[in-house]
């Protein structure tokens, strides 16, 4: 750490973290940490800098925690969740600093918000509790749970941006805090009951204490306010939240019904997630006709602004601290509890007086009424888990439905619920159908026809629910399937995939290239045969040729040697020469129709003449030309001699 001089408070302003992050002036300061504005020098960007208190710089436990949590924050990218940039330890001599760098957000928190105007219209709350669990939705979806929502984790930037702050400190800070979960780190006025009874946090945690930031933007103040931590944290573990129209705020029914829902001490009674929380808001915002306003960017000093805006120096429910579990008990004396809950008692008696009175004038009309309003409703069972032929029972004891669909799942055995629409706890008309998916396993490489399309293929594949690909490189000759027709797929049919795995389609190119042979003098027939064996066909021309006898091979076009695709035309040559058979020492008669069978012609002249003692041989031939087999045209004329 490259020390300028700390600042007269003792703070690292001045500092160089890591020889890269530069610290500037105090953004806030708390219990657990104290928050710097900062500079990256290596990439010259504005940051927020985290400094853990120095107690945790010695905690090896904390450190590694730390660490964890703060890669897994660093994974989330979300539009409205601050962004994790770095963490590390700056060793120095005057002792280590844990530190984290953010994203830096210049504006102020909700809680700067709620001073500033108080309670927030119905409108303005919905706009900002939409974009906090849509943050929560993505953390949710990546496994990740916030533990400590609150208004001073909610950002809100430039352009009206609401960004959710510190994901995963609160439970490095938890863990190593105890190792025998005695120990409750959180804000107390926005902590689930399980959080406070047990320690235990998921996502319904999260959506808990969203239900109370939301109840505190729409009635000024959270529902339980004490004068210790302690009596709020009683409340929350031993008391059903109220609605936030038995406040005095102007609530709609709808909206406070789903408020009260998402804060009920059963963590299986709330939203299962913030994704499912934001569903229903959403639903209730159409169904009311509420529409997105802009969120206005509260007023804060420019040395209060940053990636988390905990003032300090604060105390009471609404501040992260720790606290005993055993100083909880369910059985805690009435002298311990604070005012308020004695001054609710008396609210809770005389509402219960006026509440038997109303019923008794409106009893007629209740049953009616009942129907017509939430009578008609029921709420959609879990049906998580359950087996195919369980569905229908499930639904049908909650007056419901059941149209089932089909769907491949890498997580979710065969046969079973992956989801269902409506999801579990939404409400729905009674005898209304629910559309529930059934897993099908992982997708299996379809079975398909060998010479299909490729649009075929395409198609199939992507009714089994993976990714076709075209891969020209992949495609492969076939002397029987066509070129560009398919030959099958790879990985072959029937292999097990994920979903949306690809699934390469492989074209035929036709047949193999091949070479033209030599046929120059072979006979027709062996010609032809040569040429159908190299997977040609042979197209038969004649013509003359005087070196080649009559029946037999000239050659062939395109010539041999020649690269030629399978099943193509080659004509192929073949002489018409006639050969000239020998006819010397026949007799001239003899010799003449042999030739003219020959379909050649004759001329006959005598050598010798006059010469009677030679007798019979006269009318002997004793020479020819052209001499016998040498090819000739048809018709041609060859001399005979006689002596």
């Amino acid at each position: 750490m490259e020390r300028q001089g700390p600042d007269h408070d003792g703070s690292l302003v001045g500092t160089l973290l890591e020889g890269r992050y530069r610290v500037g002036p105090v953004l806030a300061r708390g219990g657990m940490s104290t928050v710097y504005r900062g500079t990256d020098a290596r990439l010259e960007r504005p940051v927020a800098i985290k400094v853990m208190a120095p107690r945790f710089a010695a905690d090896p436990l904390f450190l590694q925690r730390f660490e964890r949590e703060a890669r897994a924050a660093a994974r989330l990218h979300h539009p409205g969740i601050v962004a994790v940039h770095d963490q590390g330890v700056d060793s120095s001599p005057t002792g280590d600093s844990v530190f984290l760098v953010m994203e830096l957000v210049d504006g102020g928190t909700l809680r700067d918000l709620l001073r500033q105007r108080g309670p927030l219209p119905v409108s303005l709350a919905l706009s900002v509790a939409d974009m906090v669990l849509s943050a929560l939705a993505a953390a949710h979806w990546e496994g990740l749970v916030h533990r400590d929502i609150k208004p001073e984790n909610v950002l809100i930037g430039p352009g009206g941006v609401v960004k959710v702050a510190d994901f995963g400190l609160v439970r490095a800070v938890a863990e190593a805090s105890s190792s025998t979960g005695d120990v409750i780190l959180g804000t107390v006025a926005y902590l689930s009951p399980e959080q406070v009874a047990t320690g235990a946090a998921d996502a319904r945690s999260d959506v808990y204490a969203t239900g109370v930031m939301l109840f505190e933007m729409l009635t000024g103040a959270p529902p339980y306010t004490g004068e210790t931590a302690l009596s709020v944290a009683y409340h929350h573990v031993n008391d059903d939240m109220p609605a936030p129209s038995t406040a005095g705020a102007a609530v709609p029914a709808p909206l406070d019904d789903l408020i009260v829902r998402a804060t009920r001490r059963d963590p299986d009674a709330r939203p299962p997630d913030a994704a499912a929380f934001l569903r229903e808001l959403q639903s209730v915002r159409t169904d009311l006709g509420i529409g997105r306003v802009p969120v206005p960017v509260p007023a804060v000093p420019a040395e209060l602004t940053g990636a988390t805006m905990a003032r300090a120096p604060e105390s009471g429910p609404q501040v992260t601290r720790t606290m005993a579990r055993t100083e909880i008990a369910a059985g805690a004396p009435v002298s311990q509890r604070d005012p308020y809950l004695r001054e609710r008692a008396r609210n809770r008696r005389a509402f219960i007086a006026w509440m038997v009175i109303v019923l008794m004038l409106a009893s007629a009309v209740g049953v009616g009424a009942w129907w017509l309003g939430s009578g008609r409703w029921t709420v959609v069972p879990n049906l998580m888990g359950l087996q195919r032929e369980a569905v229908a029972g499930a639904l049908s004891s909650a007056d419901l439905k059941a149209d089932l669909t089909d769907d491949h799942s890498d997580t979710v055995p065969g046969d079973t619920v992956v989801r269902s629409d409506p999801a579990p706890g939404q409400r729905a008309l009674r005898g209304s159908d629910i559309t529930v998916v059934i897993s099908l396993g992982h997708p299996v490489v379809p079975d398909l026809a060998v010479g299909s399309t490729p649009e075929e293929a395409q198609r199939a594949v992507q009714q089994a629910d993976l990714s076709p690909r075209l891969d020209p490189d992949a495609a492969k000759f076939d002397d029987t399937v066509p070129a560009g027709a398919v030959i099958g797929l790879q990985p072959p049919s029937g292999a097990m995939l994920t979903v949306g795995a690809p699934v390469t389609v492989v074209l035929s190119k036709g047949p193999a290239p091949t070479t033209v042979p030599d046929v120059r003098g072979l006979p027709q027939a062996a010609a032809v045969s040569a040429l159908a064996r190299a997977g040609l066909i042979a197209q038969v021309q004649r013509q003359f040729d005087d070196q080649i006898a009559g029946g037999h091979a000239i050659g062939t076009d395109p010539k041999a040697g020649t690269g030629a695709a399978r099943g193509t035309n080659v004509i192929l040559l073949v002489s018409t020469a006639s050969v000239v058979p020998p006819v010397v020492g026949l007799s001239v008669a003899q010799a003449r129709q042999v030739l003219a069978d020959a379909g050649l012609n004759s001329t006959v002249s005598q050598s010798l003449g006059g010469f009677g003692f030679l007798g019979g041989f006269s009318d002997r031939v004793i020479s020819q030309s052209p001499e016998a087999g040498h090819p000739v045209r048809p018709g041609a004329t060859v001399a005979l001699s006689t002596l």
